[in-house]
């Protein structure tokens, strides 16, 4: 039996169903594995009651949860990444043309830490020059992290309200991922936005990080291993699975999504660890920090376990 059975939250991707369903293993810790849907339920359990031992984890949801000394500390597993400029909608009445129209604009979201969020409005400011601070942001949930306080142009949407329907009536000019919406005046704020993230990729190298794993502070502390052992049980799954990529046939349409980023990114479209994935990070640092996320940049060694 292994040393250690712990609590574990995530969700079963092609790289994490391995560990999930035990053809990856270790001898030393036993991930049982706990169904959370929508895993964002789980990020909010995490960092407001440490409910499970191991938790997949947004990555603006755990650079606030450290500002606000949560006992938790991440490991360098990259499950979640994809390209964000498709992620706002716009009301065609509006008037808005082109992104740089946000300014002084009201925008709507679930939470202003939201990852997707963060990196949206991090591209608006770098690739077509929107200052967060000049766009009402109104939010229709609250933040993970109970503690946080968000800038003065975050404002709540009325009790009540949804945001699909402030967008369609105009209450609202934008959104950020407001689901599926069914009229033909909402429309996508960036056209062409794969082809358009493509090539910001590819003159940039910022390929965006949406979730890492995180586990308590307790259980390092006393398990001085555990760390390198997560990890690479971690790389395993995933090593498994990009095998299963290259030599499968019949490949579901995640494995075929997969397999399309491997055009764009590489042979490894899922890169873990810190070095692979500096310019990502510190574009995602600076990012929160001119957002008001936290009030400074971590130096991402000093938060990420060392592997």
């Amino acid at each position: 039996m292994p040393d250690l059975s712990l609590q574990t939250a995530m969700v079963s991707y092609g790289h994490t169903k391995p560990l999930i369903d035990g053809t990856v293993n270790s001898d030393r810790v036993n991930l049982v594995h706990v169904p959370v849907s929508p895993i964002p339920t789980a990020f909010r359990r995490m960092v407001r009651g440490l409910e499970y031992d191991v938790s997949e984890m947004a990555m603006s949801t755990y650079l606030c949860a450290l500002t606000h000394h949560k006992p938790i500390t991440a490991f360098p597993a990259f499950v979640l990444r994809r390209f964000e400029h498709d992620e706002i909608s716009y009301n065609t009445k509006s008037g808005i043309e082109s992104p740089a129209d946000l300014k002084g604009r009201r925008v709507g979201l679930r939470s202003y830490t939201f990852t997707p969020g963060v990196w949206a409005r991090g591209i608006l400011s770098d690739a077509y020059g929107v200052d967060s601070s000049q766009v009402t942001w109104v939010l229709y949930g609250d933040e993970h992290v109970a503690e946080y306080r968000a800038p003065n142009n975050v404002i709540p949407a009325l009790q009540g309200s949804d945001m699909v329907a402030d967008l369609l009536s105009g209450k609202i000019d934008a959104a950020i991922r407001p689901g599926d919406v069914n009229s033909p005046d909402i429309k996508p704020l960036i056209p062409n936005a794969h082809e358009v993230a493509q090539d910001y990729f590819l003159q940039t190298g910022i390929y965006p990080i949406s979730h890492a794993m995180v586990v308590k502070n307790e259980l390092l502390e006393s398990h001085p291993w555990l760390a390198d052992e997560l990890y690479n049980l971690f790389k395993a799954g995933k090593e498994q699975y990009l095998q299963h990529l290259n030599t499968a046939n019949n490949l579901d349409p995640a494995d075929q999504a997969m397999s399309r980023m491997k055009q764009i990114i590489g042979a490894d479209p899922i890169p873990y660890g810190l070095e692979s994935n500096r310019k990502s990070l510190q574009a995602f640092m600076n990012f929160n920090v001119q957002q008001g996320i936290i009030p400074e940049p971590f130096k991402w060694e000093d938060i990420f376990l060392p592997i």
